[in-house]
Protein backbone atom coordinates (compact mmCIF):
# COMPACT_ATOMS: atom_id res chain seq x y z
CA UNK A 1 0.00 0.00 0.00
CA UNK A 2 1.30 3.41 -0.72
CA UNK A 3 0.56 7.37 -1.76
CA UNK A 4 -0.78 7.92 -5.05
CA UNK A 5 1.56 8.83 -7.64
CA UNK A 6 1.17 12.15 -9.45
CA UNK A 7 0.53 11.06 -13.30
CA UNK A 8 2.99 11.50 -15.44
CA UNK A 9 3.54 14.71 -17.87
CA UNK A 10 2.81 12.16 -20.78
CA UNK A 11 1.51 8.75 -21.49
CA UNK A 12 4.11 6.36 -21.83
CA UNK A 13 3.64 4.35 -25.53
CA UNK A 14 1.84 0.74 -24.66
CA UNK A 15 3.37 -1.90 -26.09
CA UNK A 16 1.58 -4.78 -26.57
CA UNK A 17 1.48 -7.92 -24.55
CA UNK A 18 1.53 -11.54 -25.54
CA UNK A 19 -0.95 -13.28 -23.14
CA UNK A 20 0.19 -15.96 -20.73
CA UNK A 21 1.50 -19.47 -21.88
CA UNK A 22 -0.25 -22.21 -20.57
CA UNK A 23 3.03 -22.79 -17.98
CA UNK A 24 2.81 -19.43 -16.97
CA UNK A 25 -0.70 -19.98 -16.14
CA UNK A 26 -0.41 -23.21 -14.61
CA UNK A 27 2.72 -21.64 -12.16
CA UNK A 28 0.62 -18.88 -11.38
CA UNK A 29 -2.59 -21.26 -10.39
CA UNK A 30 0.10 -23.32 -8.27
CA UNK A 31 1.65 -20.56 -6.64
CA UNK A 32 -2.31 -18.96 -6.11
CA UNK A 33 -3.14 -22.01 -4.46
CA UNK A 34 0.06 -22.89 -2.10
CA UNK A 35 -0.39 -19.59 -0.92
CA UNK A 36 -3.91 -20.28 -0.05
CA UNK A 37 -3.03 -23.46 1.31
CA UNK A 38 -0.26 -22.35 3.19
CA UNK A 39 -2.86 -19.41 5.01
CA UNK A 40 -5.46 -21.87 5.84
CA UNK A 41 -2.88 -24.19 7.20
CA UNK A 42 -1.56 -21.08 9.72
CA UNK A 43 -4.96 -20.33 10.70
CA UNK A 44 -5.82 -23.66 12.02
CA UNK A 45 -2.30 -23.84 14.03
CA UNK A 46 -2.89 -23.33 17.70
CA UNK A 47 -0.85 -19.78 18.30
CA UNK A 48 1.71 -20.68 20.40
CA UNK A 49 3.06 -23.64 17.63
CA UNK A 50 1.99 -20.45 14.83
CA UNK A 51 4.22 -18.04 16.92
CA UNK A 52 6.91 -20.39 17.32
CA UNK A 53 7.30 -21.34 13.45
CA UNK A 54 7.63 -18.03 12.22
CA UNK A 55 9.97 -16.86 15.24
CA UNK A 56 12.22 -20.19 13.73
CA UNK A 57 12.03 -18.97 10.29
CA UNK A 58 12.79 -15.55 11.27
CA UNK A 59 16.28 -17.57 13.15
CA UNK A 60 17.17 -18.79 9.91
CA UNK A 61 17.08 -16.21 7.93
CA UNK A 62 19.25 -14.51 10.51
CA UNK A 63 21.88 -17.15 10.19
CA UNK A 64 21.51 -17.41 6.22
CA UNK A 65 22.80 -13.76 6.25
CA UNK A 66 20.44 -13.33 2.59
CA UNK A 67 21.02 -10.29 0.66
CA UNK A 68 17.57 -8.51 2.13
CA UNK A 69 18.97 -9.39 5.61
CA UNK A 70 22.10 -7.23 5.05
CA UNK A 71 20.14 -4.43 3.38
CA UNK A 72 18.20 -4.02 7.04
CA UNK A 73 20.88 -4.46 8.95
CA UNK A 74 22.54 -1.27 6.80
CA UNK A 75 19.35 0.24 7.14
CA UNK A 76 19.54 -0.69 11.37
CA UNK A 77 23.07 1.35 11.35
CA UNK A 78 21.43 3.99 9.53
CA UNK A 79 18.45 4.64 12.09
CA UNK A 80 20.60 4.12 14.89
CA UNK A 81 23.24 6.78 14.24
CA UNK A 82 25.59 3.85 14.07
CA UNK A 83 26.15 4.08 17.85
CA UNK A 84 26.00 -0.12 18.14
CA UNK A 85 29.05 -2.29 17.63
CA UNK A 86 28.70 -5.32 15.51
CA UNK A 87 27.16 -7.76 18.17
CA UNK A 88 24.07 -5.28 19.06
CA UNK A 89 23.75 -4.54 15.34
CA UNK A 90 23.55 -8.33 14.62
CA UNK A 91 20.82 -8.68 17.49
CA UNK A 92 18.89 -5.57 16.56
CA UNK A 93 18.68 -7.22 12.71
CA UNK A 94 17.41 -10.19 14.43
CA UNK A 95 14.47 -8.44 16.14
CA UNK A 96 13.59 -7.14 13.50
CA UNK A 97 13.59 -9.99 11.61
CA UNK A 98 11.40 -11.57 14.56
CA UNK A 99 9.27 -8.54 14.16
CA UNK A 100 8.87 -9.07 10.81
CA UNK A 101 7.83 -12.62 10.86
CA UNK A 102 5.49 -11.78 13.69
CA UNK A 103 3.72 -9.30 10.94
CA UNK A 104 2.89 -12.35 9.14
CA UNK A 105 2.20 -14.61 11.18
CA UNK A 106 -0.34 -11.82 12.59
CA UNK A 107 -1.60 -11.03 8.71
CA UNK A 108 -1.81 -14.74 8.03
CA UNK A 109 -4.00 -15.50 11.53
CA UNK A 110 -5.83 -11.50 11.95
CA UNK A 111 -9.46 -12.98 10.69
CA UNK A 112 -9.06 -15.99 13.40
CA UNK A 113 -7.70 -12.99 16.16
CA UNK A 114 -11.23 -11.34 15.68
CA UNK A 115 -11.22 -7.57 15.94
CA UNK A 116 -12.13 -8.12 20.09
CA UNK A 117 -8.86 -9.37 20.91
CA UNK A 118 -7.02 -6.36 18.49
CA UNK A 119 -8.91 -3.42 20.34
CA UNK A 120 -8.47 -5.25 23.89
CA UNK A 121 -4.94 -5.61 23.24
CA UNK A 122 -4.52 -2.15 21.69
CA UNK A 123 -2.23 1.01 23.13
CA UNK A 124 -2.97 3.72 20.77
CA UNK A 125 -1.57 7.67 21.99
CA UNK A 126 -1.91 10.84 20.25
CA UNK A 127 -6.10 9.94 19.56
CA UNK A 128 -7.01 13.35 20.69
CA UNK A 129 -5.47 14.71 17.80
CA UNK A 130 -7.92 12.38 15.72
CA UNK A 131 -10.83 13.90 17.89
CA UNK A 132 -9.73 17.44 17.21
CA UNK A 133 -10.68 16.32 13.20
CA UNK A 134 -13.81 14.57 14.05
CA UNK A 135 -14.89 17.57 16.26
CA UNK A 136 -14.39 19.72 13.24
CA UNK A 137 -16.05 17.54 10.97
CA UNK A 138 -12.71 17.19 8.68
CA UNK A 139 -12.12 13.48 7.35
CA UNK A 140 -8.55 12.36 8.01
CA UNK A 141 -5.40 11.21 5.82
CA UNK A 142 -3.31 9.00 7.86
CA UNK A 143 0.02 8.42 6.46
CA UNK A 144 1.98 5.09 7.60
CA UNK A 145 5.26 3.54 7.93
CA UNK A 146 5.70 -0.73 7.62
CA UNK A 147 6.21 -0.62 10.70
CA UNK A 148 4.62 -2.97 13.25
CA UNK A 149 1.02 -4.48 12.52
CA UNK A 150 -0.67 -1.92 9.93
CA UNK A 151 -3.47 -4.50 9.31
CA UNK A 152 -4.38 -4.35 13.25
CA UNK A 153 -4.26 -0.94 13.81
CA UNK A 154 -6.53 -1.04 10.48
CA UNK A 155 -8.75 -2.67 12.62
CA UNK A 156 -8.78 -0.58 15.47
CA UNK A 157 -8.82 2.77 13.30
CA UNK A 158 -12.18 0.61 11.23
CA UNK A 159 -13.71 0.76 15.27
CA UNK A 160 -13.14 4.29 15.86
CA UNK A 161 -14.05 5.39 12.81
CA UNK A 162 -17.44 3.41 13.13
CA UNK A 163 -17.31 2.72 9.36
CA UNK A 164 -14.30 1.64 6.89
CA UNK A 165 -11.63 3.80 5.54
CA UNK A 166 -9.88 3.22 2.07
CA UNK A 167 -6.47 2.49 0.89
CA UNK A 168 -3.95 1.24 -1.67
CA UNK A 169 -2.92 -1.75 -2.52
CA UNK A 170 -0.32 -3.06 -4.92
CA UNK A 171 -1.61 -5.39 -7.56
CA UNK A 172 -0.04 -8.42 -7.05
CA UNK A 173 0.59 -11.26 -9.68
CA UNK A 174 -1.08 -13.57 -10.12
CA UNK A 175 -4.92 -11.85 -10.07
CA UNK A 176 -5.89 -14.40 -7.97
CA UNK A 177 -3.45 -14.06 -5.09
CA UNK A 178 -4.08 -10.22 -5.21
CA UNK A 179 -8.35 -10.71 -4.92
CA UNK A 180 -7.40 -13.07 -2.32
CA UNK A 181 -5.70 -9.76 -0.43
CA UNK A 182 -8.28 -7.96 -1.45
CA UNK A 183 -10.90 -9.88 0.20
CA UNK A 184 -9.16 -10.83 3.43
CA UNK A 185 -8.24 -6.59 3.94
CA UNK A 186 -11.93 -5.91 3.59
CA UNK A 187 -13.17 -8.93 5.62
CA UNK A 188 -11.29 -6.58 8.20
CA UNK A 189 -13.03 -3.79 7.11
CA UNK A 190 -11.07 -1.21 4.86
CA UNK A 191 -11.70 -0.53 1.62
CA UNK A 192 -9.05 -0.84 -1.34
CA UNK A 193 -8.19 0.51 -4.41
CA UNK A 194 -5.33 -0.82 -6.58
CA UNK A 195 -2.29 0.88 -7.18
CA UNK A 196 -2.87 0.06 -11.00
CA UNK A 197 -4.90 -1.27 -12.90
CA UNK A 198 -8.24 -0.18 -11.80
CA UNK A 199 -11.26 1.04 -13.64
CA UNK A 200 -10.35 4.35 -12.60
CA UNK A 201 -7.02 6.36 -11.46
CA UNK A 202 -6.33 5.65 -7.70
CA UNK A 203 -5.75 9.20 -6.45
CA UNK A 204 -9.27 10.21 -8.02
CA UNK A 205 -10.81 7.61 -6.36
CA UNK A 206 -9.15 8.62 -2.98
CA UNK A 207 -9.75 12.01 -3.50
CA UNK A 208 -13.38 11.59 -4.03
CA UNK A 209 -13.86 9.10 -0.81
CA UNK A 210 -12.28 12.23 1.37
CA UNK A 211 -14.90 14.80 -0.79
CA UNK A 212 -17.49 12.56 0.88
CA UNK A 213 -16.23 13.10 4.64
CA UNK A 214 -14.46 9.30 4.80
CA UNK A 215 -10.99 8.61 6.02
CA UNK A 216 -7.71 7.06 4.34
CA UNK A 217 -4.94 5.22 4.82
CA UNK A 218 -1.69 4.99 3.40
CA UNK A 219 1.78 3.32 3.95
CA UNK A 220 4.36 5.82 2.23
CA UNK A 221 8.00 5.22 3.57
CA UNK A 222 8.63 3.35 0.56
CA UNK A 223 8.50 4.75 -2.78
CA UNK A 224 7.58 2.76 -5.64
CA UNK A 225 7.27 5.50 -8.55
CA UNK A 226 9.87 7.76 -9.93
CA UNK A 227 8.15 11.26 -8.74
CA UNK A 228 7.84 11.32 -4.86
CA UNK A 229 8.92 13.95 -3.15
CA UNK A 230 12.98 14.53 -2.23
CA UNK A 231 12.75 14.19 1.76
CA UNK A 232 15.63 13.73 4.31
CA UNK A 233 14.90 10.86 6.39
CA UNK A 234 17.51 9.50 8.93
CA UNK A 235 20.10 12.20 7.51
CA UNK A 236 19.99 10.61 4.20
CA UNK A 237 18.51 11.91 0.94
CA UNK A 238 15.20 9.30 -0.44
CA UNK A 239 11.79 10.01 -1.84
CA UNK A 240 8.76 9.48 -0.53
CA UNK A 241 5.00 9.38 -2.32
CA UNK A 242 3.89 13.24 -1.80
CA UNK A 243 0.20 11.69 -2.57
CA UNK A 244 -0.67 11.73 1.11
CA UNK A 245 -0.15 15.31 1.56
CA UNK A 246 -1.54 16.39 -2.20
CA UNK A 247 -4.49 14.55 -0.95
CA UNK A 248 -5.32 16.81 2.28
CA UNK A 249 -4.38 19.67 0.67
CA UNK A 250 -7.15 19.03 -2.27
CA UNK A 251 -9.83 18.04 0.12
CA UNK A 252 -9.16 19.94 3.59
CA UNK A 253 -8.55 16.36 5.23
CA UNK A 254 -6.36 16.48 8.18
CA UNK A 255 -3.07 15.07 7.36
CA UNK A 256 -1.52 13.02 10.35
CA UNK A 257 1.55 10.37 10.63
CA UNK A 258 1.16 7.68 12.41
CA UNK A 259 3.54 4.66 13.66
CA UNK A 260 2.58 1.07 14.57
CA UNK A 261 4.38 -0.84 16.79
CA UNK A 262 4.48 -4.08 18.48
CA UNK A 263 3.51 -4.27 22.71
CA UNK A 264 4.45 -7.03 24.61
CA UNK A 265 1.62 -9.44 22.82
CA UNK A 266 -0.33 -6.51 21.36
CA UNK A 267 -0.10 -3.62 19.69
CA UNK A 268 0.65 0.03 19.95
CA UNK A 269 -0.32 2.79 17.41
CA UNK A 270 0.92 5.73 17.84
CA UNK A 271 -1.20 9.30 16.23
CA UNK A 272 1.13 12.56 15.49
CA UNK A 273 -0.59 15.95 15.72
CA UNK A 274 -1.67 17.06 12.09
CA UNK A 275 1.01 18.16 9.58
CA UNK A 276 -0.30 21.57 7.76
CA UNK A 277 -0.62 21.68 4.12
CA UNK A 278 -3.04 24.71 3.77
CA UNK A 279 -1.71 28.62 3.54
CA UNK A 280 -0.48 30.22 1.35
CA UNK A 281 2.74 29.56 -1.34
CA UNK A 282 2.53 26.90 -4.19
CA UNK A 283 1.14 23.48 -3.73
CA UNK A 284 4.21 21.71 -5.04
CA UNK A 285 6.18 23.32 -2.00
CA UNK A 286 3.90 23.09 0.95
CA UNK A 287 3.70 19.31 -0.02
CA UNK A 288 7.14 19.00 0.14
CA UNK A 289 7.24 20.66 3.49
CA UNK A 290 4.31 18.15 4.59
CA UNK A 291 5.97 15.09 3.18
CA UNK A 292 9.46 16.70 4.83
CA UNK A 293 7.62 16.95 8.30
CA UNK A 294 5.46 13.24 7.72
CA UNK A 295 9.40 11.74 7.81
CA UNK A 296 10.58 13.57 10.59
CA UNK A 297 7.67 12.03 12.88
CA UNK A 298 7.98 8.86 11.29
CA UNK A 299 12.11 8.98 12.33
CA UNK A 300 11.03 9.93 15.85
CA UNK A 301 9.20 7.69 16.79
CA UNK A 302 10.75 4.63 14.62
CA UNK A 303 14.33 5.25 16.39
CA UNK A 304 12.57 4.55 19.76
CA UNK A 305 11.63 0.98 18.76
CA UNK A 306 13.65 0.14 14.95
CA UNK A 307 13.18 -3.14 15.37
CA UNK A 308 9.37 -2.69 14.34
CA UNK A 309 10.60 -0.82 11.14
CA UNK A 310 9.86 -3.85 8.07
CA UNK A 311 12.00 -2.18 5.50
CA UNK A 312 14.90 -4.87 4.28
CA UNK A 313 14.80 -3.60 1.06
CA UNK A 314 16.79 0.05 -0.19
CA UNK A 315 15.59 3.16 0.42
CA UNK A 316 18.44 5.41 0.55
CA UNK A 317 20.94 5.36 -2.69
CA UNK A 318 24.19 5.97 -0.74
CA UNK A 319 23.54 2.69 1.73
CA UNK A 320 23.94 -1.03 -0.02
CA UNK A 321 23.08 -3.22 2.06
CA UNK A 322 26.51 -5.17 3.87
CA UNK A 323 29.02 -7.24 2.35
CA UNK A 324 28.59 -10.83 2.19
CA UNK A 325 30.33 -12.60 4.30
CA UNK A 326 30.72 -10.21 6.81
CA UNK A 327 29.96 -12.67 9.72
Amino acid sequence: MRGPASPPAAPAPVLPVPAPGRRARASARLTDLGYAAGWRAVRLLPEPVAVAAFDAGARWAAARDGRAVRQLRANLRVVTGGRLDDAALDDLTLRGLRSYARYWQEAFRLPSLGPARILRDTVATGVEHFEAARAAGRPVVVALPHSGNWDAAGVWFVDWLGGPFMTVAERLQPESLYRRFLAYRESLGMRVTPLTGGPRPGSAVLQEWLGAGRSVCLLVDRDLSAGGVPVRFFGHGTTMPGGPALLAARTGAALHPAVCQFDGRGWRFVVHPEVPVAGAGRLRDRVARATQDVADAFAATIARRPEDWHVPGRIWADVPPDPAGRR
